[in-house]
């Protein structure tokens, strides 16, 4: 769609991935009247980190990612921050089923399949560890269903890959629910786009990247964005601006000079799969299996063993394997993290080189790794792999942030974070994990900071509440509206539940 000269929305969305179409999605559900327009610097929507080949699609609900839930020294386990997450998807699953339940969205088989979610691990330490999370996992209702095993033929039952080959004599264990999913967040984000477009007010524009961010008098934003094709500029004026451009988000956030964004930088994580389309092989496992981190190893590079349905076709895939690229977006360039460095980032930067020497060994060791080497690390998983049927598929890059802290240093994060400006007229979202499953979790989090005087009776919390029937109620603690809730939209998305 054209940009008129003197175009004004009320909100303007940069990058055209899950985040700001979840974003959008919702505001247009909240406020029909709205003016929306949307930027993206690529040809189409979705295809950076939400694009499917580029993410695990886990609908991570933190039931079988080991890195959610450590140790403590006393050998118990910590669940906290796995039950945030659980519930944070709760309310993406909300979201998707008024959307099928009103038409906007025709068929959730589209986006979303069932997919068994599991942790495997072997060696007596491992098992001890699996068998801690089981029992303060399988103690809490959100992780009602949740089955354990240490039994070989059990567990090869539930994925038999895994247990083919393998050492009878090995100790193994293995959690498994069957409630999970695999979600396709490229064809979930088409579908939000193409709903979204299709409203009034709402003008989506593609080959268009910002270039500028300038807040005018009145407080409005003038966002300035240049054609990819032949370089022309035009601009809007927004009274707000989410940046939800994934690797991009950082440069826009420096571009727009809010005090609040002073100081953070970011390390970019590139990543590597191995992709097996043999439909001998991928027929035979169905089942997102996660296994533990490598010392030293990002979150994002917990190894897993993943069904994937992309396009109607079901393939496995395995990995990351983590790597470094100092591009902060797969389409990026390779100038992105040495453009980033600013003045009031570069000691926070430093500072977190010092402090994660481990990290960077590790990820030199991944990038040095040889073809040989990183197929033994799926035969660790699957022991009757066979070379052939696997090929090197790219996954999107992913840039974790580095907070500056009180003393003046910085801090390496691995989660994501909204940097607001403090009259709320501009949002940046930074970071990755757990990235598009919280895309929902975000939204209403942005709400939060940005609209609060909407989320009143009279004003969008009866909408918000049709959308989403347990806002404001913490599903960790409230038993009975959690199991009624995932046995309301599980029909709907034509997924399991327990």
């Amino acid at each position: 769609m054209a940009l008129r000269p003197n175009d004004t929305p009320d909100v303007v969305l940069i990058g055209a991935g899950i985040m700001s179409a979840t974003l959008g999605t919702v505001l247009k559900e909240l406020e029909p009247s709205l003016s929306i327009a949307l930027f993206e610097t690529l040809e189409d929507c979705g295809l950076e980190s939400s694009e499917a080949w580029n993410n695990a699609g886990t609908g991570h609900a933190a039931n079988c990612e080991l890195n959610y839930t450590p140790q403590r020294p006393d050998g118990s386990v910590d669940i906290s921050k796995a039950l945030e997450v659980n519930t944070e998807f709760d309310l993406s699953r909300q979201i998707w089923a008024h959307l099928v339940r009103k038409g906007a969205i025709p068929d959730p088989r589209a986006f979303i399949h069932p997919c068994p979610h599991m942790s495997f691990v072997w060696g007596e330490e491992n098992v001890a560890f699996l068998r801690a999370r089981y029992a303060a996992m399988a103690a809490h209702h959100c992780y009602h269903g949740m089955e354990y095993s240490e039994d070989h033929a059990a567990i090869a039952a539930w994925a038999p890959l895994i247990m083919e080959g393998r050492d009878p004599a090995q100790p193994v264990a293995a959690t498994r629910i069957v409630s999970g999913t695999d979600v396709d967040y490229g064809a979930l984000t088409h579908l939000l786009v193409g709903h979204l477009s299709g409203q009034g007010g709402v003008a989506v524009h593609y080959n268009r990247q910002v270039v500028a961010l300038d807040r005018e008098g009145d407080g409005r934003w003038r966002v300035t964005v240049a054609d990819t094709y032949d370089g022309t500029r035009q601009s809007v004026l927004a009274k707000f601006v989410f940046i939800g451009a994934g690797g991009a988000a950082l440069g826009l956030l420096q571009a727009s000079g809010i005090p609040e964004g002073h100081g953070y930088g970011g390390f970019p994580v590139s990543g590597i799969w191995l992709r097996c389309d043999v439909d001998a092989v991928t027929q035979r496992h169905h089942a997102k299996v996660y296994g533990k981190a490598a010392s030293g190893s990002p979150p994002m590079s917990v190894p897993h063993l993943d069904t994937r349905v992309i396009g109607g076709r079901t393939s496995l895939l395995f990995g990351p394997y983590a790597g470094f690229s100092s591009k902060f977006l797969k389409h990026g360039s390779l100038t992105d993290l040495f453009r980033s460095l600013t003045p009031d980032n570069i000691v926070p930067l430093l500072d977190v080189a010092k402090d994660n020497v481990a990290l960077m060994e590790y990820l030199v060791g991944q990038v040095l790794q040889s073809a040989q080497h990183q197929f033994a690390t799926l035969q660790h998983f699957y022991p009757r792999a066979r070379r052939g049927d696997w090929k090197e598929a790219v996954a999107g890059q992913r840039v974790q942030i580095i907070k500056p802290d009180p003393q003046g240093g910085g801090r390496l994060e691995f989660g994501t974070e909204l940097v607001a400006a403090s009259d709320r007229s501009l949002v940046a979202l930074l970071g990755a994990s757990p990235g598009a499953s919280t895309a929902a979790f975000i939204a209403m989090e942005v709400l939060q900071r940005c609209f609060p005087e909407h989320l009143t009776e009279d004003g969008w919390l009866p909408a918000l509440k049709r959308m989403i029937p347990t806002y404001g109620i913490d599903l960790r603690t409230d038993a009975e509206a959690c199991r009624r809730i995932r046995a309301e939209t599980a029909p709907v998305l034509k997924i399991e539940t327990v």
